[in-house]
């Protein structure tokens, strides 16, 4: 008796459908400082390549300002004022799907790293409910920049998820990323103030005009070494010359002495 062949079966994953889900309010408001804050944390995405991989190439990485975050379509989404993913890409097509167009955990393939909140005023509960939230969305670290102690009297706040909770950090360093965060005094478009910056193993990492200026050093100083370079050799020259004309006048051809 002969058996019928049974095709395989197939999964298909299906996504979950995301048509009712608001991904833009359009309430959005913050104040001039945060949003020269969020800028400045931005300029990561032109002068940094990313963490290295096994193979010494850089891996990728996405950064995003106020964008909200989705852990799963049933929960309350985020809204971090930064956050940096490695190993996923903004999908080139973003504004033709609505998936594409927000940080929907299942379709990035995994949590934010990073999350940065910067405290505005005593309401965000950055240090509660946000932290909840973000762990429950198993971001690794979270980061509150509070620069004014509106809500504690340390500016600078970092937390590393252990075991489904966070855990205070020393500091706001990210080893596996050659990251870090400290508090920076300086001036950043035309505005002397207490900011937040990153740093690549150690090294600040700069804006395009502090990066242009520092070209620009490089440029002056190998030019003044050149000079330098150029004077050194017409002294040597014009010394060579004196001992000639010194040893002409005692009789000595320094031509023949040389040989």
């Amino acid at each position: 008796m002969s058996v019928a062949h049974q095709p395989e079966p197939s999964f298909v994953i299906e996504e979950p459908d995301i048509s009712h889900v608001t991904i833009s309010d359009g309430r959005a408001v913050q104040n001039l400082t945060c949003e020269k804050q969020m800028r400045l944390l931005a300029v990561l995405l032109d002068a940094w390549p990313g963490p290295p991989s096994g193979t010494g190439e850089p891996r990728p990485f996405t950064l995003m300002t106020d964008v909200g975050l989705f852990p799963t379509p049933e929960d309350t989404f985020l809204v971090p004022d930064a956050m940096l993913s490695v190993d996923t890409r903004v999908h080139p097509d973003f504004r033709k799907e609505k998936k594409h167009q927000a940080y929907f955990v299942w379709v990035m393939g995994k949590a934010p790293d990073v999350v940065i909140e910067l405290v505005s005023n005593r309401k965000g509960d950055e240090h509660g409910k946000r932290k909840a939230g973000y762990a429950r969305a198993r971001v690794t670290y979270y980061v509150v920049w509070d620069p004014e102690q509106k809500l504690t009297k340390e500016e600078l706040v970092a937390y590393e998820l252990s075991r489904g909770d966070y855990v205070r950090m020393m500091d706001a360093r990210f080893p596996e990323l050659g990251l870090s965060l400290a508090p920076w005094e300086g001036e950043f478009e035309g505005v002397h103030g207490h900011w937040l910056r990153w740093f690549a193993d150690g090294v600040m990492v700069p804006t395009g005009p502090e990066q242009a200026q520092a070209e620009r050093e490089r440029a002056q100083a190998e030019r003044e070494r050149a000079q330098a370079e150029r004077e050194r050799a017409e002294t040597e020259h014009e010394r060579a010359e004196r001992l000639a004309a010194l040893l002409r006048a005692h009789g000595i051809d320094p031509d023949a002495a040389s040989d």
